[in-house]
């Protein structure tokens, strides 16, 4: 995996690929497979058209009061990460943070302590690849959890089909609900915009330090800047979000035992609060590990989420869980190439919409096909 010129991280052919290796690729590569799987756990809970399997939604938050003051907004994925590690359920976990050496863009790490999870608490808007040392974990042969992006948690179920050493050591698979994540080029333009270069930034934190907090530039001469979530991300056409997450049918992480998101109505926040998460629980081990880490204190549960509220305060998620099946209809009437999907009720949720609702959703995906917005320079050699 290399880092292209644009900021994409994308994978460099060395070398010849034998057949077998190929066959593993198409197997296991979340950008051509999307599929709901929950490993072995198949019992109890209940499932929504829209929201897919879930046993328990919650509001929640972290129970140490500067974790959750510091995470992206409740803290609960670093709060569960932080239990799995007390209570020697994983030797560690892997996942992703701001790269030590250049700040701006991720690296990957197997967290052994509760220090190094809290060092990756706060979102990374931009190219991550946590699958990159899942090899390195499995491995160590040793029990650990995962966390990652949604469609992180279906590759890594893709490979644990014809790897069963996932399923023996990747213990718990825990993700964020994912908008969509952006390219580089949204972190280089922000830090252009201020004047700097990549190189004189020694800090590029997106959010936390309050609900939802502030991004915050440093630079390495001790200058500091900082921007609002609204000035970051009111203008929506400059997400810059990668054109393969504008088709992804599972923002939701319906392959997750718990998936974590923001709780906002509307999904914009109208100033700082004290930080929530809403969890949805989607399997009876993501229910116990919950359960387990609310009782240790971990983590607390405020209250239930229904799934009217779910829907209100993640109205995007909904909207393209809606359109998804129409964007994916044009790709594919313009003979381009579109992912195979299993179990997540696409035809059947645009079956529900009106025509056309679908029809406008198929033309605007052929109109980015157009812009060439699903095509890109090839990786070369000179990428790292």
């Amino acid at each position: 995996m290399v880092t292209t010129p644009e900021g994409r991280v994308r994978p460099l052919q060395k070398g010849e690929i034998a057949p077998d290796a190929w066959t593993q690729i198409l197997a296991t590569c979340p950008g051509i497979n999307v599929t709901v799987d929950r490993g072995e756990d198949h019992d109890g809970g209940v499932d929504d058209l829209i929201w897919g399997h879930h046993h328990r939604i919650v509001l929640a938050h972290a129970g140490d009061t500067d974790l959750r003051f510091r995470s992206t907004s409740g803290g609960v994925l670093s709060a569960l990460g932080s239990y799995l590690l007390r209570s020697r359920q994983v030797e560690f976990l892997l996942q992703v943070r701001a790269s030590a050496s250049e700040p701006m863009r991720s690296e990957t790490i197997l967290s052994r302590t509760v220090e190094e999870v809290i060092s990756c608490a706060g979102v990374r808007y931009g190219p991550a690849a946590p699958l990159g040392a899942i090899r390195e974990a499995l491995d160590r042969r040793l029990p650990f959890a995962f966390i990652g992006k949604p469609c992180d948690v279906v590759g890594l179920r893709l490979l644990g089909r014809l790897d069963p050493r996932v399923g023996q050591y990747c213990k718990f698979a825990l993700s964020l609900q994912c908008g969509g994540g952006p390219e580089f080029i949204k972190s280089r333009d922000l830090v252009r915009n201020l004047g700097l270069r990549e190189e004189e930034v020694s800090l590029l934190r997106y959010r936390g330090f309050g609900n939802p907090g502030r991004t915050r530039i440093e630079t390495h001469d001790g200058r500091a800047f900082e921007l609002t979530y609204q000035e970051m991300w009111d203008d929506q056409s400059k997400w810059c979000s990668h054109s393969r997450c504008r088709i992804c049918p599972d923002g939701i992480g319906e392959s997750a035992d718990v998936v974590v998101g923001d709780h906002w109505p509307g999904c914009e926040p109208s100033g700082e609060d004290a930080g929530f998460n809403s969890v949805m629980i989607r399997t009876s081990k993501g229910l116990q590990l919950m359960a387990a880490a609310a009782e240790a204190g971990d983590v607390r549960i405020a209250r239930e989420i229904g799934l009217d509220e779910m829907s209100l305060h993640q109205p995007h998620q909904v909207t393209k869980k809606e359109e998804v099946w129409g964007r994916l209809a044009g790709l594919r009437a313009a003979k381009h190439l579109v992912p195979d999907v299993e179990g997540l009720r696409l035809r059947e949720i645009a079956s529900g919409q009106p025509r056309s609702k679908s029809m406008a959703a198929a033309k605007g995906a052929r109109r980015r096909l157009r812009q060439g917005r699903f095509t890109e320079p090839p990786v070369r050699e000179e990428c790292k």
